[in-house]
């Protein structure tokens, strides 16, 4: 694989890394206004903070939001390479527990049933994630069926730091300066909103936060979030014939009201959607947590004005001040961004093919942090991580994925002479 020598030690190096990252609590909380949104983020956050000063880079900081930034000099002569960013978030998502993380390694993967919970005969299995398949004879590191692994992002995080330490201990790779940045947040829409884009000092950068190997993405969806709020009228159910408002019944008449071929399990590609995140309800008060996306400008604010319409029409039907919303923009496309930039994906293309990976670039039914970070002056394309199955039990990562996320990250910084 080039002339980049990732031996066995440097291997376990990048293994141990992950599962020490992802043992770390560290799930954030779309309900708090803080930064980080909780406080167990400031355990990996000062965790990575320490290693990387431990690791001799340069210009270590974490601020009071939980932002971290490194550095890795130049060592060319006459340097006039760009400073390039890596950037990679170390919250977990709120979608599923990231609790007592328990992750298994499966070494010389042979294409079978992996049963990951002995008590519940919790199983991963290539009959229904055929993507197991392509990882035959690689090392998987797994959950335990309970919790979610947390690959998405402590996979990045890990090759990053990796790649800035093998740099570090390989001066022989003439490379310009590498920026390392790590972020708390991204999982609730808000990993780059207190970024200090100036502080930061990257030309550009590149998220490592896609999913398989091959993975460039330089769009994706444009995203907000919507609370619905849902006022019931509660009296004893003996006597509530022409008194009684439920709020409950209301929530399943609004959901239903919005398309139901319209959510994520219907839709692929550059569709939109309307995707019920969560719903909390009793007689007297509901609330409906949505995210609402879609690829394009227009079609996106057509969306926002459509729920808004839909809850016109339910205080027309039940009474004004039955139901309210409040949308929250979220990020962006990117991809306007990179108009007469492309060099800069283009650059992640080739180091991925020196690497002997086909690039894969595609919109990215999602967002990074690179989204926000594009429009706050940072071109931020999205490189795979290498994590499969995202925020949930049947999440799992190949070794051999990360080893080749690292090897591109150096292949980025090389020297283009």
């Amino acid at each position: 694989m080039d002339t980049i020598e990732f031996n066995e030690m440097w291997k376990e190096k990048l293994l141990n890394r992950f599962l020490t990252y992802v043992k770390i609590y560290s799930t954030s909380d779309a309900d708090s206004e803080s930064t980080p949104s909780t406080e167990r983020q400031w355990n990996i956050a000062n965790y990575i903070a320490e290693e990387l000063k431990s690791l001799g880079l340069e210009d270590v900081s974490i601020d009071g939001n939980g932002y971290i930034m490194a550095y890795v000099p130049s060592n060319l002569e006459n340097d006039d390479e760009p400073t390039i960013g890596f950037i990679s978030h170390y919250d977990t998502s709120p979608d599923f527990s990231g609790e007592n993380v328990n992750p298994q390694v499966w070494r010389d993967y042979q294409g079978q049933d992996l049963v990951l919970n002995k008590e519940t005969n919790f199983t991963l299995s290539p009959s229904k994630f055929g993507s197991l398949k392509k990882y035959v004879g690689q090392t998987l590191i797994t959950t335990d069926g309970t919790t979610l692994l947390g690959a998405d992002d402590k996979a990045g995080c890990a090759e990053i730091v990796t790649a800035a330490e093998f740099l570090m201990a390989h001066p022989e790779i003439k490379h310009g300066r590498m920026a390392l940045g790590f972020t708390p947040d991204e999982e609730i829409g808000r990993g780059a909103h207190k970024f200090d884009v100036a502080k930061f000092g990257a030309e550009f950068a590149y998220t490592m936060d896609g999913g398989e190997v091959g993975e460039l993405e330089y769009e994706n969806f444009n995203a907000a979030g919507a609370v619905v709020k849902i006022h019931g009228l509660s009296v004893h159910p003996g006597y509530a014939f022409g008194k009684m408002v439920n709020a409950g019944l209301l929530a399943a008449e609004f959901i239903s009201s919005l398309p139901a071929n319209e959510t994520p399990s219907t839709t692929k590609g550059f569709d939109g959607f309307y995707h019920l995140m969560d719903v909390t309800a009793d007689i007297s008060e509901a609330k409906l947590q949505y995210i609402i996306r879609d690829h394009d400008d227009e079609k996106f604010e057509a969306r926002k004005k459509f729920i808004v319409q839909k809850i016109e029409e339910f205080n027309a039907k039940h009474g004004a001040g039955t139901a309210e919303i409040e949308i929250k923009e979220q990020y962006r496309n990117m991809k306007q961004q990179f108009e007469g930039k492309m060099y800069i994906v283009d650059r992640a293309a080739k180091a991925m093919t020196e690497a002997g990976i086909e690039p894969k670039i595609k919109a990215i039914r999602g967002g990074t942090d690179g989204a926000q970070l594009s429009y706050m002056g940072l071109p931020c394309p999205n490189v795979f991580a290498g994590g499969i199955n995202f925020h949930g039990p049947y999440e799992y990562v190949a070794l051999e994925s990360m080893e080749k996320a690292v090897h591109v990250i150096i292949n980025i910084l090389k020297a283009s002479n």
